[in-house]
């Protein structure tokens, strides 16, 4: 049995954050119930990238492994009654609703407790249940930018340049991960259950705790630099530097080091942890033309040999490939029904005893209903009943 393996979750939400956060409990082994619309949920029908598969797009075969799909009318009396069955024998429950639609479902937190006390229940929002942005669209970008994160690099007069991937989202699942497990094993101590809310503007801003602290404890100004700098709390010269093929990262490098290797000696007389915050577009603007001279195989060699920090500047094709990647076998591949031989992230832990894996690929619409309705012990004439008042979908 797997870490989780006992435990049934049911996950009603939509797009990222929630199903990422179910899947990571399903990839520890929990049997995650995905209720979806009987049309399928939001996911299945917005093909990031433009990826559409063939019945499942990559967008919803990445955040739904390890679950079963029951295709549920909750807008029906029935298949409300239907889901709070299923409730009495789940663990968790998690839905990012926006704030007022669990209540109008029928599907909030006081209502299913009072079916189940000793539920876990997950309530992922934008901004908070309440204040005044709890109705406000909680989209990754729009959290990135309100975070405070984005004037942390990049150059004064232009535009801040988000992270190039859903960073709010897959920050707030974790937290969400982390707040069921903790949930669980107080749980586990007393018998309680209760309610566990994450909000997608405190999980990046909690992401922060250096920097923020830096600001608000050191007093330090947030300033943007004129030359190339990753991050406004770090010496120079830290960032990604062009070179004479292509680029290369450099972070927390000694300066006469750096002024022996590149040649660069204005450098020499430089002190990182003093010169490093006064001068750093100095700095980065020397840097920068060093770097330019040569390609970066030379760089890499010649640096690492010094002992300073850098690393390539990889793309998806290269971290496919890359030996470090393959040996940590950060990939997983897996045959799905209709997408045939499915490749995609693997697992962000290590177990020695219990490892993770996968043990369903990601549902077709409705794939599990027959077989959840039967685990509930729903005869087959009010399965028939539920099908043709269109309450339920089965394939």
């Amino acid at each position: 049995m797997n870490i989780l393996g006992g435990y049934r979750v049911l996950d009603v939400s939509v797009a990222m954050a929630g199903p990422l956060a179910a899947m990571r409990l399903g990839d520890l082994g929990a049997d995650v119930v995905k209720v979806e619309p009987v049309t399928g949920e939001w996911q299945r029908h917005t093909a990031a990238g433009g990826a559409t598969g063939n019945q499942v797009n990559a967008s919803f075969l990445s955040l739904n492994r390890n679950k079963r799909s029951l295709a549920v009318d909750l807008k029906s009396n029935a298949g409300r009654e239907l889901l709070y069955e299923l409730v009495r024998t789940a663990d968790v429950f998690l839905q990012n609703y926006r704030p007022g639609v669990a209540a109008r479902l029928g599907v909030d937190y006081d209502t299913l407790r009072a079916l189940k006390p000793s539920l876990v229940y997950v309530s992922i929002s934008g901004y908070g249940e309440s204040g005044p942005y709890a109705e406000w669209p909680g989209q990754d970008l729009l959290v990135q930018a309100m975070s405070g994160a984005l004037f942390s690099a990049g150059r004064p007069d232009e535009p801040p340049v988000a992270a190039p991937y859903f960073l709010a989202d897959a920050v707030t699942a974790y937290s969400a991960f982390e707040g069921v497990l903790a949930a669980l094993l107080h749980r586990e101590r007393t018998g309680e259950g209760q309610l566990v809310q994450v909000n997608m503007l405190d999980a990046v801003i909690a992401l922060q705790m250096q920097e923020l602290s830096v600001h608000t404890v050191g007093g330090v100004p947030q300033t943007r630099s004129e030359e190339v700098h990753a991050h406004s709390y770090i010496r120079a010269p830290y960032g990604i530097f062009t070179t004479a093929d292509g680029y290369i990262s450099l972070a927390f490098a000694n300066l006469p080091v750096l002024a022996e290797v590149l040649d660069a000696p204005q450098l020499a007389g430089l002190d990182a942890e003093r010169d490093g915050f006064a001068r750093r577009d100095e700095i980065a603007a020397a840097v920068s033309t060093a770097l330019r001279r040569e390609t970066t195989e030379h760089w890499m060699l010649k640096l690492r040999e010094r002992g300073v920090w850098c690393g390539p500047v990889l793309s998806y094709d290269d971290v496919r490939t890359d030996p470090q990647v393959l040996h940590n076998e950060s990939f997983v591949t897996y045959e799905h029904p209709t997408e045939g031989t499915v490749t995609t992230p693997g697992f962000p832990y290590r177990f020695s005893r219990t490892p993770p894996d996968v043990h369903r690929p990601a549902p077709l619409v409705g794939e599990h209903t027959d077989e959840l309705l039967a685990e509930l012990g729903v005869s087959p004439a009010r399965r028939q009943a539920l099908l043709e008042q269109g309450a339920v979908v089965a394939l």
